[in-house]
């Protein structure tokens, strides 16, 4: 019997901060789906590929009202 690789979806927070999570379950509150689901590492290459900038969006907000 084979076994099945979990799948995952893409979440986002408040924050622009990017996770991952089963697709059978509902993201944490805070938390919402992208779009994106796959295996893990399909998961985290997409994440790779849109969250270039780490920083928090409150923290790029307050450095951009002090420029």
């Amino acid at each position: 019997m084979a076994v099945t690789e979990p799948v995952y979806k893409v979440v986002v927070n408040h924050e622009e901060q990017y996770s991952i999570w089963h697709s059978d379950k509902e993201p944490p509150n805070g938390w919402t789906e992208v779009g994106v689901s796959g295996s893990k590492q399909e998961c985290l290459d997409h994440i790779n590929e849109v969250w270039t900038d780490i920083t928090p969006l409150s923290v790029r907000q307050a450095l951009a009202g002090r420029a």
